[in-house]
């Protein structure tokens, strides 16, 4: 997904700003080299001299300019760098420092974003994804087979399949998945690990518990005070490339919610953007908490994927006391 122009303006300021701060540093050291060294500033005042000289020649038709410019300009510069040389300062201390030396802090190399511009895009995208610090610990690097048995194992790792596939065929295949089970059994750990990789690619990931997720799209639309604040968050939460819906059920559940839940299901599936649920919820459940509708465009449009076993989170702490 593109960068929303808000976030492409943020990204472009921060480079705007690091500009600024390699211009003043700049000015900072031809100042100090200027009060130390006066004759160096008598030679710069001659390069814009000579340079003003030979582009009025230029303008005249004057084809000997030019190669007469680079010569006496050239000249100048080895004067400039013998005198640095001579009271001790480097050939290239009055040289601009940039944060990034191929772009020089711009973000673009010709019409190619930099490097450090993707950089800055993914970490943006970290930064509203609502779940930086949870993806330091929640990911498929920590992922671990010890805590299920039978039936349960057998489910994870189907979970873990249907996962990595989902990642594998993002871009190629438009998909949804619906986690339920009961507490505790890596669905939220499960919806992180997708998060981390989608996001690694450069994808917009949203996460929101739906406590948040319906507490923003309440108040973007009806508190005053936060309209402006959250303006466009809406759109975000609709055309993001995926959005992740964690512990639905948990919010208090009203004729609002349920409206607002269709209503973000049904234009991200209008859309083709993939969303994934996780829940405590039963299917049943599910059905007699929400709309008809909303139950049979998830059971339609996802994968249902149920885990089940013990808390995870339960027996992690207590091996974690027994140890200590």
């Amino acid at each position: 997904m593109p960068l929303t122009n808000s976030q492409y303006d943020q990204i472009m300021r921060s480079y705007e700003e690091k500009q600024r701060v390699a211009r003043r540093r700049l000015s900072e050291k031809t100042d100090l080299i200027y009060q130390q060294i006066p004759e160096y500033e008598a030679l710069d005042k001659q390069v814009a001299a000579v340079s003003i000289e030979q582009g009025r020649r230029l303008l005249c038709g004057d084809e000997a300019a030019l190669p007469e410019l680079k010569k006496r300009l050239k000249d100048l510069s080895t004067q400039k760098a013998s005198l640095l040389k001579t009271y001790g300062f480097a050939p290239d201390y009055l040289s601009a420092v940039y944060e990034c030396n191929l772009c020089k802090d711009t973000g673009y190399m010709g019409n190619q974003k930099c490097r450090c511009f993707r950089a800055a895009e993914i970490n943006l995208i970290y930064e509203q994804s609502h779940i930086k610090d949870l993806l330091s610990t929640e990911n498929f690097s920590m992922l671990s087979y010890r805590y299920y048995e039978g039936d349960a194992l057998e489910k994870f790792k189907k979970a873990v399949q249907i996962s990595q596939n989902f990642i594998k065929t993002f871009r190629s295949d438009y998909q949804n998945i619906f986690f339920y089970g009961t507490v505790g059994t890596g669905k939220s750990f499960l919806s992180c690990c997708i998060a981390k990789d989608l996001m690694d690619c450069g994808n917009l990931v949203l996460y929101f518990s739906a406590s948040q997720l319906f507490d923003t799209l309440s108040k973007s639309m009806f508190d005053k005070d936060s309209k402006e604040a959250l303006f466009g968050i809406s759109e975000d939460i609709y055309g993001c490339d995926l959005l992740i819906i964690d512990d639905l059920g948990t919010e208090l559940t009203n004729a609002f919610v349920s409206s607002q839940l269709f209503s973000c299901l049904n234009n991200r599936h209008l859309r083709k953007k993939a969303t994934v649920i996780t829940t405590n919820l039963s299917l049943g459940e599910l059905r007699d908490r929400y709309s008809d509708r909303i139950f049979s465009r998830i059971t339609s449009n996802y994968k249902v994927c149920k885990l089940a076993g013990p808390d995870i989170r339960v027996m992690q702490k207590t091996a974690t006391l027994k140890k200590g």
